[in-house]
């Protein structure tokens, strides 16, 4: 795991907040840690929702993701076979093309 931190700020309402506070006490930790730990749980659990690793893929192929955020979201076996894909797609579009 990365040292690296970045500060983020976002909203969320009074009732959520007060949970993660409540839950970070019961384990002896703060609230950064409780939502740093959800958010890792939520992504982890994302890359294996097979319509949103299908969405995301739509995105790769797209060109609104670069291939380094594809290997964040889906880890790098699945997107070293989503860009084997995308190559595959791409030379086919071009021998299409060429038909013309």
């Amino acid at each position: 795991m990365s040292t690296d931190k970045r500060r983020v700020q976002f909203r969320a309402s009074e009732k959520l907040i007060e949970r993660a506070d409540a839950l970070a006490t019961v384990l002896g930790t703060d609230r950064t840690d409780v939502l740093t730990d959800a958010l890792r749980e939520y992504l982890r659990d994302a890359a294996h929702d097979d319509l949103l690793t299908q969405e995301i893929a739509g995105a790769y192929y797209d060109d609104e993701l670069e291939f380094a955020e594809l290997k964040a979201l889906v880890g790098p076996e699945e997107a070293a076979n989503f860009r084997v894909l995308k190559r595959q797609l791409d030379a086919s579009l071009t021998d299409d093309l060429a038909e013309l």
